[in-house]
């Protein structure tokens, strides 16, 4: 078969709700990667935060992080990164706005800084990980450089409200788009910047035709990659906007959707175990 691209999202969609990898999905990975097909990362979350699971499946592809503001190759320095910043006055202006809708968390990533109005142990483990320099306080003060992302972190209820909001005053700059499971964040990067795009340029570095690409994806920050590439899959637990562009429904990321679906469709004919 020829070789494919495999494009896999972390929460929600790879990881479980124990945030780890499932060893049946895993098992089918490696498979999948020993009959020489490519697997990557596209996420939001920071590399730092991404890289033990890059390793756990022993990876040697680029990885999209930020959403798309931050590509790079761990394992090649030649790969072309990129790496796109808000602007930082336009960074401050819309924390004031958060502000001023009730927001009281946000979070600002600058290289190795990470910003944070105030510590949320549940929030804030995933980006405790590769021991950043982490800043507390109100970032209309500390925040002095112009971030890769801002995390903004809110109620269930609030966040329509928020990413309207975002929508009206600020669409012209910036890209929204909500978490996933279980975190109610909403990640702001600059306008232009998606998961699609990071994938482009990886299928141009590999070669490899966006007609056999394959991703997984469970929420909204996930709709551009799964309308780009060839075989766009929801997670059973998706929202329901990213089920009705995307191609095909899997089992959930608890019920092993991602390594169900490609056991189908590679014919691997892996039964799942009863350890697994």
């Amino acid at each position: 078969m020829e070789q494919h691209l495999i494009v896999l999202d972390l929460d929600g969609t790879l990881l479980n709700d124990e945030k780890t990898i499932p060893p049946y999905t895993k098992d089918i990975l490696n498979e999948v990667m020993r009959r020489g097909h490519q697997v990557m990362i596209a996420t939001g979350r920071p590399y730092r935060a991404s890289k033990v699971y890059y390793d756990e499946l022993g990876l040697n592809t680029p990885i999209v992080n930020f959403n798309g503001a931050y590509v790079h190759h761990p394992k090649n320095e030649d790969f072309p990164v990129t790496h796109r910043v808000l602007d930082l006055g336009l960074s401050l202006e819309v924390i004031k706005s958060l502000h001023r809708h009730g927001v009281t968390n946000m979070i600002a990533e600058v290289k190795d800084h990470v910003y944070i109005n105030s510590p949320d142990d549940r929030l804030f483990e995933g980006f405790s990980m590769g021991e950043p320099e982490i800043i507390t306080g109100d970032l209309r003060e500390n925040l002095k450089e112009a971030p890769t992302s801002l995390l903004v972190e809110a109620k269930e209820e609030s966040i329509s409200d928020i990413k309207d909001m975002l929508s009206h005053f600020y669409t012209e700059h910036i890209e929204h788009r909500r978490w996933g499971a279980p975190f109610p964040v909403i990640e702001i990067v600059a306008k232009g910047i998606n998961k699609a795009r990071g994938i482009m340029s990886v299928c141009d570095y590999l070669q490899i035709h966006q007609s056999h690409t394959i991703a997984f994806g469970d929420e909204d920050n996930d709709i551009e990659m799964i309308k780009y590439v060839r075989n766009g899959v929801a997670t059973a637990n998706a929202l329901s906007e990213l089920k009705d562009v995307s191609d095909d429904v899997t089992a959930s990321n608890n019920d092993d959707g991602i390594g169900e679906y490609l056991n189908r469709y590679f014919n691997l004919n892996m039964p799942k175990t009863r350890e697994q």
